[in-house]
């Protein structure tokens, strides 16, 4: 039986506070091949997740267990077309995230714990498609862009984008 309780998530906080990156992971299934992909992912505010897509038959869910995360969709230029903010005490929990659809999640509460799940198997190379029109995880502008997703509205472009 894989049990997560409070102390697993205030440990897991506890390691993203502290990482460099900002962001924990805990793989609850027990092996990388699993046919379905569930981990904890502890996130700070501030933290970086550069908007990217999975393959054909690949959707992801969010479910709040501690904090608050805005899930934001793009289109192909970047354009926010939705956005969601989940929160461990509601209203809304929960987001999924559809099958090749542009995305990527802010934090917006220290503590933050998401549970996600997504088919599998995880295969580092082919799982993300990282977006063009979004800077990579410490470059010039990954900083600016990870504080737009916080305030990134419906309809908003990316910083620098005009059309």
């Amino acid at each position: 039986m894989n049990l997560v309780d409070l102390r697993m998530l205030q440990t897991l906080s506890a390691r993203a506070a502290s990482s460099s990156r900002g962001r924990a992971t805990h793989n609850l299934h027990p092996c990388l091949e699993d046919p379905v992909q569930r981990f904890l992912n502890a996130m700070e505010p501030g933290t970086y997740v550069r908007p990217h897509r999975h393959g054909p038959e690949r959707w992801e869910l969010f479910l709040a267990l501690a904090g608050g995360a805005a899930v934001l969709c793009f289109d192909e230029t970047g354009r926010v077309g939705e956005r969601a903010e989940i929160c461990a005490r509601g209203p809304l929990l929960a987001v999924e995230v559809g099958e090749g659809s542009w995305h990527a999640v802010a934090s917006l509460a220290p503590g933050t714990v998401l549970l996600e799940l997504k088919p599998g198997p995880y295969v580092p190379p082919s799982d993300k498609d990282f977006a063009d029109w979004a800077p990579a995880e410490g470059t010039s502008g990954a900083t600016e862009f990870a504080a737009w997703l916080l305030v990134a509205r419906e309809g908003s472009l990316p910083p620098g984008r005009s059309t």
